[in-house]
C-alpha cells in the first residue's frame, strides 16, 4: 500500500481549512466572523497553490490504488478551489455579518473537498464516500438562508440526493459482485466476462449518483429549484462546482466498463441530447433570471456529457477539462451579476442596466454570450474542442444536435441581454420583481436604479475578464492538460 500523505496535500489543506474555520467561528462574535471567512479563503488559496506545485509530478495511484493522481485530478484540484474562491468573493456582501457566515464558508470548503475526491476516486467505495461528502454539505448550503424557498430547495435536493445515493450504492454492490473487486484496475479485468444484463443494471445504478451531481437528465429536477430558492451565492456553488467532480468521475468510471458487453457510449449520447434539449426548451419561458440560469446549467451539462460519451478517444479528456474550467468561470460570472443585484428577480427588472452600470451590463453580456459559446470566450473554445472530439469519436450526429441546441439557446440569453442593454430609461418596477426568498432581496427593485453590492459586482467583472483571457489562451492551457488516466 502506497501511503504518501503529502500526495494529498491539496485535499488535506481543504479539510484543515474547514476544521479551522469551524472552530474559529464557534468562538468569534458575529462582528468578527469575517476572520473565519478569511481563513477559508486562505485555505482555498493554499490548496490551489499546492495543486499547481504538485501538478508536474508523475501519474500514479496512492493508497492501494484507490485514489488517482493524474492529469484529470490535477486539473480539478486547480479548478475547484479557484471556483470556490470566486463563490466566497461574490458572497461577501450577502454573508458579511450574518450569524451563519462561518457555516457558509465551512460548507463551501467541505463541498469542494468532496468534489475533488469525486474526480480522483479510483475505487467504487471511495467514489461512494466522495459522493456523500460532496452532497451532504450542499443540502445545508441550499437551505442556508433559512427561508421558505430555501427550505423547499434543500428538501428537494436532500430527498433526491439520498435516493440516488442509495441507488449508487446498489450499483456499487452489483459491480463488486460481477468484477470481484472495487478498485478500477481490477474491475477492468473482471467485468468483461460478466453477464450483460447484470452489468447494465449495475452500471445504470452506479451512474445515477454522478449524473445527479452533474444536474443531467433524468435526475435534474432539483437544479432550477435550487438556483432560484437558495441564496444566490449558494446557488452559484450548487450549480457549478459539483459538476466538475461529477463529470470527471463519470469519465473515469466509464473507461473501466467493457464496450463489448454494454453500449454505454450510446446511453451517454442519448442522455446528452435529452439534457441539452430539455434545459434549453425549459429556459425559453423563464422570467426569473435565476431559474433561467438553473435551466442553462442543465443544458451545459448536456454539452459536457458529449465528451464523456467519447471517453477514452483522442482529445476527449482534455476537451472536457478545458470546458469545465471555462464553464466554471463563466457561469459564476453570470451568478455574480445576479448577486450584485439580488432584488432584481425578473428579466424586465434589468432594463436600463447599461445606462447606469455599464461595467456590470458588459460583464453580464460577456458571460451570457459566453455560455452560448460566442468567440472569443472560453466556453467557445471549450465547445469547439468538445465538438471536435465528439466528431472524431464517431458521433457526428451528436455534434449536429448540439450545434442546433447552441443556436437555439441564444434566444433565451438574449431575452436577458436585451433589456439590460436597452437605451430606454427604466420605468416603474414590475409587480413581481423581487420575489421573496432569494436572500436579502428588496421588493420592487430595478437593477439600473439600485446600488450594486461591490464585492459581487467586482467578481462579475473579474469573471467576465477571465473568460475572455482564458478563451484567448485556450491553446496554451490545452498544452498543459493531460489526456491520460491512471488506475
Amino acid at each position: 500500500m502506497h501511503k504518501d500523505p503529502l500526495a494529498l496535500l491539496p485535499e488535506i489543506l481543504l479539510l484543515l481549512g474547514a476544521v479551522a474555520a469551524l472552530l474559529a467561528g464557534s468562538f468569534l462574535p458575529r462582528r468578527r466572523q469575517w476572520a473565519a471567512r478569511a481563513g477559508a479563503a486562505a485555505a482555498l488559496a493554499a490548496s490551489l497553490a499546492a495543486a499547481v506545485f504538485s501538478a508536474p509530478g508523475e501519474d500514479r495511484t496512492v493508497y492501494a490504488g484507490t485514489y488517482a493522481l493524474d492529469g484529470a485530478t490535477d486539473a480539478v484540484r486547480v479548478i475547484v478551489p479557484a471556483a470556490a474562491l470566486t463563490v466566497l468573493a461574490l458572497a461577501s456582501g450577502r454573508v458579511r455579518g450574518d450569524r451563519r457566515e462561518t457555516e457558509f464558508c465551512v460548507l463551501v470548503l467541505l463541498g469542494s473537498l468532496g468534489t475533488v475526491l469525486l474526480a480522483g476516486a479510483s475505487d467504487l467505495l471511495l467514489l461512494a464516500v466522495a459522493y456523500l461528502l460532496a452532497s451532504i454539505p450542499l443540502y445545508a448550503l441550499a437551505g442556508w438562508g433559512r427561508d421558505a424557498r430555501g427550505a423547499e430547495a434543500a428538501l428537494k435536493l436532500y430527498l433526491l440526493g439520498v435516493l440516488l445515493g442509495i441507488t449508487m450504492l446498489l450499483g456499487t454492490a452489483v459491480l463488486y459482485g460481477l468484477g470481484g473487486a472495487t478498485d478500477y484496475a481490477a474491475l477492468a479485468d473482471g467485468l468483461p466476462g460478466a453477464p450483460g444484463a447484470a452489468l447494465a443494471v449495475g452500471t445504470v445504478a452506479l451512474l445515477a449518483g454522478p449524473l445527479f451531481k452533474a444536474g443531467a437528465v433524468p435526475v435534474h429536477f432539483w437544479v432550477p429549484d435550487a438556483a432560484s430558492g437558495a441564496t444566490v451565492p449558494a446557488a452559484a456553488f450548487l450549480t457549478t462546482v459539483p459538476k466538475i467532480g461529477a463529470l470527471v468521475a463519470l469519465y473515469r468510471v466509464l473507461t473501466v466498463l467493457p464496450e463489448q458487453a454494454l453500449e454505454w457510449r450510446m446511453l451517454l449520447a442519448v442522455l446528452a441530447v435529452a439534457t441539452m434539449t430539455l434545459g434549453n426548451l425549459a429556459a425559453f419561458a423563464q422570467t426569473d433570471p435565476l431559474r433561467l440560469l438553473g435551466y442553462s446549467t442543465i443544458s451545459q451539462a448536456g454539452y459536457l456529457l458529449m465528451a464523456v460519451a467519447v471517453a477514452g478517444r483522442a482529445e476527449a479528456l482534455r476537451s472536457l477539462l478545458l470546458y469545465l474550467a471555462a464553464y466554471a468561470v463563466t457561469n459564476l460570472g453570470a451568478f455574480a451579476v445576479a448577486a450584485a443585484l439580488p432584488g432584481s428577480r425578473t428579466l424586465e427588472a434589468y432594463r436600463g442596466l447599461g445606462r447606469r452600470r455599464p461595467l456590470l451590463a458588459a460583464a453580464l453580456t460577456v458571460c451570457l454570450l459566453g455560455l452560448v459559446g460566442t468567440p472569443p470566450t472560453a466556453v467557445f473554445m471549450g465547445k469547439l474542442t468538445v465538438f471536435s472530439a465528439t466528431w472524431d469519436g464517431g458521433m457526428a450526429w451528436l455534434t449536429a444536435v448540439a450545434a442546433v441546441n447552441t443556436v437555439a439557446s441564444l434566444f433565451y440569453y438574449l431575452r436577458w441581454i436585451a433589456p439590460a442593454l436597452s437605451i430606454s430609461r427604466p420605468g416603474p418596477p414590475p409587480q413581481d420583481a423581487g420575489a421573496p426568498g432569494g436572500g436579502g432581496e428588496r421588493k420592487g427593485e430595478r437593477a439600473a436604479t439600485v446600488e450594486p453590492e461591490r464585492w459581487a459586482a467586482g467578481t462579475a467583472v473579474a469573471a467576465a475578464s477571465a473568460t475572455l483571457v482564458l478563451g484567448a489562451g485556450a491553446g496554451w492551457v490545452l498544452g498543459f492538460l493531460s489526456d491520460t488516466l491512471v488506475r
